[in-house]
């Protein structure tokens, strides 16, 4: 199972860091992503990060403005996120799959429940 959290309300220009931690078949092996989904919009990549913690992927439209880290002891990964813009709204979800660093949301097989953040402008 995977849980998201740290979403909530932040003005633009401002910083939050969302937390997945992970338990059961989703360990310490697997690949980590965060996607999101805007209200009336498909869910999009964010990020993923690799078991170790050393190969990290972004979207374009946050490259530079969000970070991935993980902390496997904690079974835990983090999405840090600065420079926030009222457009990165949404509903924020972290996901894992034993299979190869995907961009794809059929690429990953265990999903958390999303956690919301809000951008106000």
């Amino acid at each position: 199972q995977l849980q998201a959290s740290g979403g909530g309300l932040v003005q633009a220009g401002g910083s939050l860091r969302l937390s997945c931690a992970a338990s059961g078949r989703t360990t310490s092996t697997s690949v980590m992503g965060w996607f999101r989904q805007a209200p009336g919009k498909e869910r999009e990549f964010v990020g993923a990060i690799n078991s170790s913690g050393v190969r990290k992927n972004y979207a374009d439209s946050v490259r530079g403005r969000f970070t991935i880290s993980r902390d496997n002891v904690k079974k835990t990964v983090y999405l840090q996120m600065d420079s926030l813009k009222p457009e990165d709204t949404a509903v924020y979800y972290c996901a894992a799959t034993r299979s190869t660093m995907s961009r794809a949301v059929l690429g990953y097989d265990y999903w958390g429940q999303g956690t919301l953040v809000t951008v106000s402008s």
